[in-house]
């Protein structure tokens, strides 16, 4: 189940990298999605989750999850959620003004 994991998340983050350095605004809001995606799959991972166990540390507890890597996992998809719409109304305004979606704006 590691091997996959960690295949899904080089191929997510290799996929991102490759449409980021594509030259149109649309391969580039969705290289930043998965990108995002790859990240918040990675940052998941390391925080080894416990099945059955609370989130909350007690003493006589042996085993507890470590709820850090879920709150960190939830802000970034709240702050990817709304880079990505920023971006997409950058791209859309873009467009307008310049009348081309290709990132330099000159072709």
């Amino acid at each position: 189940m590691e091997a996959l994991i960690a295949i899904a998340i080089g191929v997510l983050t290799t996929c991102g990298v490759y449409l980021l350095l594509r030259a149109r605004t649309f391969p580039v809001v969705l290289g930043l999605t998965l990108l995002s995606y790859g990240v918040n799959l990675f940052l998941f991972a390391m925080g080894r989750l416990t099945v059955g166990a609370p989130a909350i540390i007690e003493p006589a507890r042996a085993a507890y999850t470590d709820p850090l890597p879920q709150a960190l996992v939830l802000t970034a998809i709240v702050i990817g959620f709304g880079m990505t719409a920023f971006v997409v109304v950058l791209a859309l305004r873009a467009r307008a003004d310049l009348g081309t979606d290709h990132v330099d704006g000159d072709q």
